[in-house]
C-alpha cells in the first residue's frame, strides 16, 4: 500500500508539473503579453511620419507599417523600449494595436423586399453597369458604399462644389485635373459631415447584406458619382446646386451617369419654367438623365411640393410608411410629412410613392445628423430616418435596375413604366383611399416596372425644348373651384365644364388631415389610375396669359407674385418625426 501511495504521489507531482509548464507556455504565447525580451505591436504617432520612424529607431524598436495618413507608423517594441519611448521629451503618441472584429448582426432593411427589388437581386439584376449621381452633402467612404455587389470599386468620382475640387478619376485630360489632384489629401472635401448624402446613398445602393442575407440597398450593383453642394447642416445656395448640375451634365458620358437623385427641396418662388434651378434640371432630363426628385417634407397641406419636385418632367416621389409592420401592407399609409400637390401650374404631384418611414441606412458617426439626433441611431453606423429623401432614393435605385435590363430606355420611358405599374390605394367603397394629389399613381414596384412594356404615357403633349427656350409653357389638369377644392379638367376637351371623374381626388384646403388613411381590413394596393382617361394627367396643356399674367415683379398667379429665386436658399429634406 505504501508503495502504491508513493507511486500515486509521483504521478500527481508529474501531472502538476506538466500543467504548470503548459500554463507558463500559454502565458508566454498570449498575444499582446510582453516579457522582458518579447515585443508587442503599437502605433506611434508624431509631428510627421518621418519623425515617428526616427523616434522608434532611436529606442531600438522595429518599424513596421507606414501610416502616412495619420503621421504614424506601426512599431514592434519591448517593454523597455516602450518605457524609453514614453520618456522621450519629443511629442509622441503611442497606441495599442487593437484587434478589429467583424461587425455583429446587420439590421434588416425591409424596403428592398417591399418594392420587389430583392427578388430581382436573386436574378442578377442589381443595377450593375449603371451610374447614379447623388447631388447632396457628400459621401462617407465605408464598406458597403465604396464597393458594389461584385466587390468592385464603385465611387467613380467625387465633386465638391463648395470647395471647388474633384476627387476620383484622374485619367481625363480636363484642364482642372492637375489642380484637383493636388487637393486630394484634404479630408474635409472627401467626407460627409452631414450624413444625409451617405444615408440616401445607402438606401439607394448599399451592398452590405443584412443578417437575413438580403442586400440592404435597392441597387447594390450600381456605381455612384457623389456631388456635394450642401454644407454639414444641409443648407445650400441656388448657385452651388446649379453649378453642380452643370458638372453632372458635362460629365454624364465620362461616368455613364443615367440617373440623378435630388433629395432636397426649396420654396417655390416662380413658375416652374422661370426658376433657374429647374431650368438646369430640365437640361439634365433633355441630356438623357432620369431625374428623381423629392416631393418635400412640408405635408400634408395641399400645394406644398417644393423645387425641383414641382417640375412636371421629372419623377417626383412622396413617402409611404409601413406603420412598423413591414410584412403587413394592409396598414401602410401616406406619411403625414409627405408634401402634397397639385403644383401652382396644376400638375399632379407627386407622381408616385415609395417607402420613406423609419428607413435604416448607413450614417457616419461624426455626421451632424448622427450627433444632433441620437434617437435615430440603430447600431454601429446604422441610422433610422424618415423623409421623402429616402423615398426618392428608393425610386432612383429602381430606375437603375430598369436601365441595367433595358439600357435603351429614355427618361420618359422610365417615368412612364414606373407610373404605369404603380399601385394605388383604394377604400372599400371603390374610391381612392387618398387623393391623387397625395398618392399620384401609387406605390412603386420594381418587378412590375421592369416587366412593363408601356410607352408614351409620360410627359405627352409637352415640348421640353420649346419650354426651355420660352416658346411655350404648360399646365396640368388640376384646377381650384370657388370653395378651395381642387378638381381635374379634361385637357383634351374644349368644354371647360368637362370635368374628369374625381374619384376621391378633390382636395379642400380647410379639411382636417391626420396620419393619413390606413389601409386596414384588407384594403390593398391595386393598379390603375382611373382619373387619367388615357394618361391626361401627364399630358399637359399650352399655357395662356389669361390664367397667368406677367407683372413687373415677375409672374402673378392667383394673386401670388413670384420673386426671381436667384438668391433663394435651398436645403436637403432634413429630420422629421419617425412614422
Amino acid at each position: 500500500m505504501d508503495r502504491a501511495i508513493q507511486n500515486n504521489r509521483s504521478r500527481t507531482t508529474l501531472v502538476l508539473t506538466l500543467m504548470l509548464l503548459s500554463v507558463s507556455a500559454l502565458v508566454l504565447l498570449m498575444p499582446g503579453r510582453a516579457t522582458a525580451d518579447s515585443t508587442a505591436n503599437y502605433i506611434v504617432q508624431a509631428d510627421t511620419m518621418a519623425r515617428a520612424v526616427e523616434l522608434v529607431m532611436q529606442v531600438g524598436g522595429r518599424v513596421g507599417e507606414e501610416l502616412a495618413i495619420i503621421r504614424a507608423v506601426g512599431a514592434d517594441l519591448t517593454p523597455q523600449q516602450l518605457d524609453e519611448l514614453r520618456a522621450l521629451e519629443a511629442p509622441v503618441k503611442i497606441y495599442e494595436n487593437r484587434a478589429v472584429q467583424v461587425r455583429g448582426d446587420v439590421p434588416e432593411t425591409w424596403f428592398p423586399s417591399q418594392v420587389g427589388a430583392a427578388e430581382l437581386h436573386a436574378q442578377g439584376i442589381d443595377g450593375r453597369g449603371v451610374t447614379i449621381a447623388v447631388l447632396d452633402t457628400g459621401l462617407w467612404e465605408e464598406d458597403g458604399l465604396d464597393e458594389n455587389s461584385e466587390g468592385e470599386d464603385r465611387i467613380l468620382a467625387r465633386h465638391d462644389v463648395i470647395l471647388a475640387r474633384e476627387f476620383g478619376d484622374d485619367d481625363d485630360d480636363d484642364d482642372d485635373d492637375d489642380a484637383d489632384e493636388s487637393e486630394n489629401d484634404d479630408a474635409e472635401g472627401i467626407d460627409d459631415w452631414s450624413g444625409h448624402g451617405t444615408h440616401v446613398t445607402s438606401v439607394m445602393m448599399s451592398s452590405r447584406k443584412a443578417t437575413s442575407g438580403n442586400y440592404m440597398g435597392i441597387a447594390p450593383g450600381a456605381k455612384v458619382v457623389a456631388v456635394r453642394a450642401f454644407g454639414p447642416d444641409g443648407s445650400g445656395q441656388y448657385t452651388d446646386v446649379i453649378r453642380a448640375l452643370g458638372w453632372i451634365i458635362w460629365n454624364r458620358h465620362r461616368y455613364n451617369i443615367r440617373v440623378l437623385n435630388l433629395s432636397f427641396s426649396g420654396d417655390v418662388t416662380s413658375a416652374y419654367w422661370d426658376d433657374p434651378l429647374n431650368q438646369a434640371v430640365m437640361l439634365a432630363w433633355q441630356a438623357g438623365i432620369v431625374v428623381v426628385a423629392a416631393a418635400g417634407n412640408a405635408g400634408p397641406d395641399a400645394m406644398t411640393i417644393g423645387v425641383p419636385g414641382n417640375l412636371p418632367y421629372v419623377i417626383t416621389v412622396g413617402a409611404v410608411t409601413d406603420n412598423y409592420t413591414p410584412n403587413d401592407p394592409a396598414d401602410d399609409y401616406v406619411a403625414s410629412f409627405s408634401s402634397t400637390g397639385p403644383t401652382y401650374e396644376g400638375f399632379i404631384k407627386p407622381e408616385v410613392l415609395a417607402p420613406g418611414g423609419h428607413m435604416i441606412g448607413m450614417m457616419p458617426p461624426h455626421g451632424w445628423l448622427w450627433l444632433e439626433y441620437p434617437e435615430g441611431r440603430v447600431a454601429d453606423d446604422y441610422f433610422k430616418m424618415s423623409g421623402t429623401s429616402q423615398a426618392t432614393a428608393v425610386v432612383s435605385g429602381i430606375a437603375a435596375l430598369m436601365l441595367q435590363q433595358s439600357p435603351g430606355l429614355s427618361p420618359n420611358d422610365v417615368k412612364c413604366r414606373i407610373m404605369d405599374t404603380a399601385q394605388q390605394a383604394f377604400a372599400d367603397d371603390g374610391l381612392l383611399a387618398y387623393s391623387i394629389f397625395q398618392q399620384g399613381a401609387g406605390l412603386v414596384h420594381a418587378g412590375d416596372a421592369l416587366a412593363s412594356t408601356a410607352t408614351d404615357c409620360a410627359n405627352q403633349g409637352m415640348n421640353l425644348i420649346a419650354d426651355l427656350w420660352g416658346f411655350q409653357h404648360y399646365g396640368g389638369p388640376a384646377f381650384e373651384d370657388e370653395n378651395g377644392n381642387f378638381f381635374l379638367r379634361d385637357p383634351e376637351s374644349a368644354d371647360p365644364d368637362d370635368v374628369l371623374d374625381g374619384d376621391g381626388s378633390a382636395w379642400s384646403r380647410g379639411s382636417p388631415w391626420t396620419r393619413g388613411y390606413a389601409w386596414t381590413r384588407g384594403r390593398a394596393w391595386t393598379r390603375g389610375s382611373p382619373w387619367t382617361r388615357g394618361g391626361v394627367w401627364s399630358r399637359g396643356r399650352p399655357w395662356t396669359r389669361s390664367e397667368y399674367t406677367w407683372t413687373d415683379g415677375g409672374v402673378e398667379t392667383d394673386n401670388v407674385v413670384w420673386s426671381s429665386g436667384l438668391t433663394e436658399p435651398i436645403s436637403i429634406n432634413g429630420w422629421v418625426g419617425q412614422e
